[in-house]
């Protein structure tokens, strides 16, 4: 919980930042002098570009957690096994062993979003982000039917 109010606080900042970086821009493009509207419009991109980053992620976290209330339902959440030291980081041989477990088990089953979901979770657990992201954009892809990259 504390996770989506956090995620709905920053997005409120950041759609608040977006609007008044926006009306600058028009106040630039209003003054009506060359370089003022070549700038004011370069200043209406960014927010342009930020709100549909902002979006596509919020779409993204939607998706990800319908997809773990789905195997939530199934009885079939994976758990996070790895092993931590006394300060906290993740032992590696631990990650090694739960990595191998997931990949064995996405191999077996390509073609089951449920078994890539699992490897995302445990990317995630590991602190791998960009692993766990694609591994979770596999896993959307295939719950919703769509053809997947290699």
């Amino acid at each position: 919980m504390r996770a989506k109010i956090t995620y709905v606080v920053t997005a409120a900042v950041l759609v608040v930042y977006f609007v008044l970086v926006g009306s600058r821009g028009v106040m630039l493009i209003e003054t009506g002098t060359p370089v003022t509207v070549a700038l004011g419009a370069a200043v209406l991109v960014l927010p342009l570009i930020g709100l549909w980053f902002l979006w596509k992620s919020t779409q993204f976290v939607r998706r990800a957690n319908q997809l773990a209330a789905e195997l939530d339902a199934e009885g079939g959440l994976p758990v996070d096994e790895l092993r931590r030291t006394p300060a906290g980081r993740i032992d590696r041989d631990s990650a090694d062993e739960v990595f191998a477990r997931r990949r064995a088990e996405t191999e077996d089953a390509p073609d089951d979003w449920r078994t890539w979901f699992r490897l995302a979770v445990a990317y995630h657990d590991a602190r791998d982000t960009p692993r766990a992201r694609k591994a979770m954009q596999h896993a959307i892809a295939l719950h919703d039917g769509k053809p997947v990259r290699a």
